[in-house]
Formats: C-alpha cells, structure tokens, sequence
C-alpha cells in the first residue's frame, strides 16, 4: 500500500466526520480488507484508525466551538459524540479544560491547540 492511499484515507475521515466514518467504509473507499488497511493505517500514522478518528472528531469540535455559536451539545453530536458530557470529557482529557472554558479563551486570543 503507497504512502499516497494511507494520506486518502486520513483525508477521507476528515472529509466525512461529520458522517460517523467506519473503518469499513474507509477501507472500501480505498479497495483494501479492513484488516489491512488498520494495520497499514498505524504502521504509517503511528495511530490506530480508532485513535485518529477520535483525534479529528475533537480537532473538528474545537475548530467549531471557536468558528460557530452553535450549542456545545449540538457541536457534541454532530461530531459523533453521545452528549456534551462526553465532549467534555474529551475535551478535558486533551485540552485541560471544558469546552465552554475553550470557547471563552478562543474568544480572548488565538487557541493554543493540544492536538
């Protein structure tokens, strides 16, 4: 597997996050076994595709709690989260704070991002 279908495939998990991406689906997408393209994925990411799946769902949260005024909890589901507890939790785990405490300082100056 090239090195240009491992950057097609991250590319399209970030192109459809906000569509819950599978593993199957991605591997389909490409024309490989998911077998194999998990394996390649973090042969080559240093990540499994779980791990990288969760990393964009809160790269894509936080750009949206920065960009939108949308509702924490809607930002949480649209990214595959099952509430704003759970974004939260996530969000304190990587970030060290809540996502309202990350709106407000985005507000304030540029976001230092942990991802």
């Amino acid at each position: 597997m090239s090195v240009q279908t491992i950057e097609t495939m991250a590319k399209w998990v970030e192109n459809n996050i906000t569509e819950n991406p599978t593993l199957k689906g991605m591997s389909s997408y490409v024309g490989y076994s998911p077998f194999y393209c998990s394996a390649k994925f973090r042969e080559h990411m240093g990540m499994t595709y779980k791990q990288f799946l969760a990393q964009c769902r809160l790269r894509a949260a936080a750009y949206d709690l920065c960009s939108t005024d949308d509702k924490i909890t809607d930002i949480a589901l649209r990214y595959g989260y099952s509430s704003s507890e759970s974004l939260a939790r996530a969000f304190a785990a990587t970030f060290k704070c809540s996502p309202r405490q990350y709106r407000k300082a985005s507000n304030a100056s540029p976001v230092q991002s942990g991802l």
